[in-house]
């Protein structure tokens, strides 16, 4: 009798485990961007089940060519928008409950290109010189802004050029362009176009891309988010110590990276991205001090029409549940 019963109350606790065990968190995560090498992370973590380790079940989704940022997020298409801080803080400004809760990238991707042999070494030399950049928005433009600001440049000639940055170069009708560190500058050195890459500024406040969710959702969803963030870390690990591994899974997720041209550009990407998710080695970390100076500078430069609190744009609680 003694062993049927500790038979059955084996049989209980075993029933009553199991129903305390949680189904993974089912989220999507808009990539904002057509399928690049630079969310490498994302696509890693899906193909080595990183996220299915730390619980969560990850739909990637990449957005259009022309669809707006963050539509998907506010309708809920999406649960987390891959999205750069200053991008954030304008929504905050607009309206949008849209609130960041990891930096990804821990240095802003944009910076300042010249030919090798200019004689342009610091932005403080661009007075009186001419700069280009695709045109007066987006992250090309708040850096430009920035730096214009912190070095009290007045006599630089701005040219909006389109994504034309090499071809203006080359040909001598801006001295230098604003581009992506990680997209623009590998691109030129990838088609023979020496060049160098020049910091906008010192401690420069704006912030870049990032892991975004909906104000409202972090009751419900804070554990996915968590999970999410310990697979892109995971990934990130993964990407340092196998470089060409990475590479061949990165193909299984961006059309065309199977020709050896597109794979050798795609390797100088993922060279110059990788140190942007490392940073000190703290992934996701947040800077609340740095997200207050950029809402102060985005709005002093007229980017937003009202200064943002930090704690309304960001947030620690995903960093600081790890």
């Amino acid at each position: 009798m003694k062993k049927i019963l500790a038979a059955l109350t084996a049989v209980a606790l075993l029933g009553a485990c199991g129903a305390d065990t949680d189904e993974a968190e089912s989220v999507t995560v808009g990539m904002s961007y057509v399928p690049d090498v630079q969310f490498f992370p994302f696509y890693v973590a899906d193909d080595q089940g990183f996220f299915e380790d730390a619980g969560v079940d990850v739909t990637l989704r990449h957005h259009g060519a022309q669809e707006p940022l963050f539509t998907a997020l506010t309708t809920g298409e999406e649960d987390v928008l891959f999205a750069g801080g200053d991008e954030v803080m304008y929504a905050r400004a607009e309206g949008i409950d849209a609130v960041n809760f990891a930096t990804l990238y821990q240095e802003y991707p944009v910076t300042l290109i010249v030919p090798e042999d200019s004689d342009i070494m610091s932005p403080a030399d661009l007075e009186g010189r001419s700069v280009g950049l695709p045109g007066e928005y987006g992250a090309n433009w708040f850096g430009l802004l920035a730096m214009l600001d912190q070095y009290d440049l007045e006599d630089v000639d701005v040219q909006s050029i389109g994504f034309t940055q090499m071809a203006a170069l080359t040909r001598g009708d801006v001295d230098a362009v604003i581009g992506f560190v990680n997209n623009d500058a590998v691109a030129m050195e990838s088609q023979g176009f020496d060049v160098r890459t020049i910091d906008l500024a010192p401690n420069l406040p704006l912030i870049g891309p990032g892991l975004t969710a909906r104000g409202d959702s972090f009751d419900e969803l804070s554990d996915a988010y968590v999970g999410i963030l310990d697979g892109v870390e995971k990934a990130i690990d993964f990407a340092a110590e196998n470089p060409e591994e990475t590479l061949d899974i990165v193909t299984k997720y961006v059309p065309g990276m199977s020709d050896p041209e597109a794979r050798a550009a795609a390797e100088l990407t993922f060279t110059a991205t990788l140190p942007l998710y490392q940073g000190d080695g703290t992934v996701g970390i947040q800077d609340t001090e740095r997200w207050a100076a950029m809402s102060e500078f985005m709005h002093s430069a007229g980017i937003i029409s009202t200064e943002v609190p930090a704690d309304e744009a960001m947030t620690t609680q995903i960093v600081d549940a790890r």
